[in-house]
């Protein structure tokens, strides 16, 4: 058994969602999950075979958001592991239908920050343990902290 860190590569400007299903199928139900909830969304998904021909299936709406999606699954390379690469979208717009697809056992992260994932790779193939999200924190938040947030989610309309 070994431990692995894999670097997700996040195109300029994209969110990245990481999680495990179970079916084939999910490929398509998270296409038709982000594309019904936010049509305007740019977004490729990634889907790791975990038996049969064992491919990365993939579908989206943006070519190069795909092939990004694609590639951040082959380096992970876990079984049943689905990747989103989102853009025109944050991922609070998308995760409830993500996580209501039947198939959908987990969410692992849904971020913009650099992301580790880190791996275990036995004889039989490789799983996800956990993610590394952005960096620690340096300090809690003092009152101007506080009101520059509050500021900050007005005024990109997340709070009245």
């Amino acid at each position: 058994m070994e431990l692995k860190l894999i670097r997700a590569i996040i195109p300029e400007g994209a969110n990245i969602i990481l999680g495990q299903t179970h079916f084939i199928k999910t490929v398509e139900d998270l296409y038709e999950a982000v594309r019904t909830t936010v049509p305007e969304a740019k977004f490729g998904v990634a889907l790791c075979e975990a038996s049969g021909p064992r491919l990365v299936r993939s579908e989206g709406n943006d070519e190069g958001l795909k092939k990004a999606a694609v590639e951040n699954a082959l380096a992970i390379g876990a079984g049943h592991l689905f990747v989103i690469i989102l853009k025109g979208a944050f991922p609070i717009n998308i995760l409830n239908q993500v996580k209501a697809c039947p198939e959908v056992a987990s969410v692992f992260c849904a971020t913009a920050n650099p992301l580790q994932v880190i791996i275990i790779e036995t004889s039989q193939g490789k799983g996800v343990l956990g993610v590394v999200d952005g960096f620690s924190p340096l300090m809690a938040e003092g009152q101007k902290d506080i009101e520059e947030r509050r500021a900050f989610l007005r005024k990109i309309g997340y709070k009245l």
